[in-house]
């Protein structure tokens, strides 16, 4: 088969498309033939050498796809083949195949098509298990998005007004925010000429943002302490902003709030495997009933993925860039 392999770290042009041997699915996992991946930061940070695999993992990029079960492992039940699917990976996606554990499996949702399936697997996962599953949004209260307009940012916009919650975001551009809109954001926040922390407080009338979803990490820490409501919770997710900030613990006490940090990639089996279920549960019936959709940017060739970096990391797209293979 072919697949995206960095034979040294660098820029996109370290990505080369190479034929590599097949991959052979183990016990309890599925292959997968590729018809579409999607490109996340992390894969940005794997090409520049900062972000490698997990021991055991597929060594070429690529954290989700969708495509078509073409052989199943020992001890697999419950998929066949042919079955169009798509699936949390631990890496390989940029491939024409990939090997993947039956649990990060998900059936391509009622009404989407096969190719743009592969742009709800990280975001609906990431989405739901740390603004869910972890701080536990509910109806009625405010959740804070930084990066709306991002493939993580337009689903969880969605998914918190699926829910009855009041959606606030920040973006560095009007048409972002415009787009912001249309899924469904309240407050919009113009991060370039607006204090994020003072909006947040207008909006809500001084109380503040019940969860923050962030993907600054240290830049934004202190802010996004203050910008909590009492009994806040904020959820990181990313560090695009530095890995070291400076917490200031009263504050946080004051809010009684709570913060966590999670990936996805490095998770047991298990866990990304109760992830997958739960939003299979939840907001696979939401896709299908048209109240939630996979917002994508654009459609690159597979074998171009370096283009496809370039235009994550000039970060001008909203939503999701997709990678389809030959």
């Amino acid at each position: 088969m072919h697949a995206i392999t960095i034979p040294e770290p660098g820029g996109p042009e370290a990505l080369v498309w190479d034929e590599v041997p097949d991959p052979v699915p183990g016990e309890g996992e599925v292959l997968v033939e590729v018809v579409a991946s999607a490109v996340n930061r992390a894969d940005v940070l794997q090409r520049q050498g900062f972000y490698n695999p997990p021991p055991g993992a597929s060594p070429y990029p690529g954290l989700e796809c969708s495509g078509r079960i073409a052989a199943l492992g020992p001890g697999v039940a419950g998929w066949a083949v042919g079955d169009e699917v798509c699936a949390l990976l631990t890496g390989g996606g940029y491939a024409e195949k990939v090997a993947v554990p039956a649990g990060q499996l998900l059936p391509v949702p009622e009404g989407i098509d096969l190719g743009r399936a592969a742009a709800l697997p990280e975001v609906t996962c990431t989405v739901w298990s740390n603004v869910f599953m972890i701080a536990h949004l509910r109806p009625g209260e405010t959740l804070l998005v930084h990066g709306g307009s991002s493939g993580i940012g337009t689903m969880a916009i969605q998914l918190a007004k699926a829910v009855g919650a009041k959606v606030a975001v920040t973006a560095g551009t009007e048409e972002k925010l415009r787009r912001c809109a249309e899924l469904g954001a309240d407050v919009l926040i113009n991060y370039r000429e607006q204090d994020f922390v003072e909006e947040i407080k207008k909006a809500t009338d001084g109380a503040g943002a019940d969860v923050i979803l962030d993907n600054m990490g240290a830049k934004y820490l202190e802010r996004n302490v203050q910008s909590l409501a009492v009994n806040g919770r904020l959820a990181i997710i990313g560090m695009q902003g530095g890995v070291k900030g400076e917490l200031n613990i009263g504050a946080l006490l004051g809010k009684r709030g709570a913060i966590s940090a999670t990936t996805l990639r490095a998770r047991p089996l298990g866990e990304k495997a109760a992830i997958v279920a739960a939003v299979r549960e939840h907001v696979w019936p939401l896709l299908a009933a048209g109240h939630v959709r996979p917002v994508v940017d654009r459609e690159l060739p597979m074998s171009d993925a370096a283009a496809a970096h370039r235009v994550v990391e000039e970060s001008g797209h909203v939503g999701k860039v997709l990678l389809i293979t030959p």
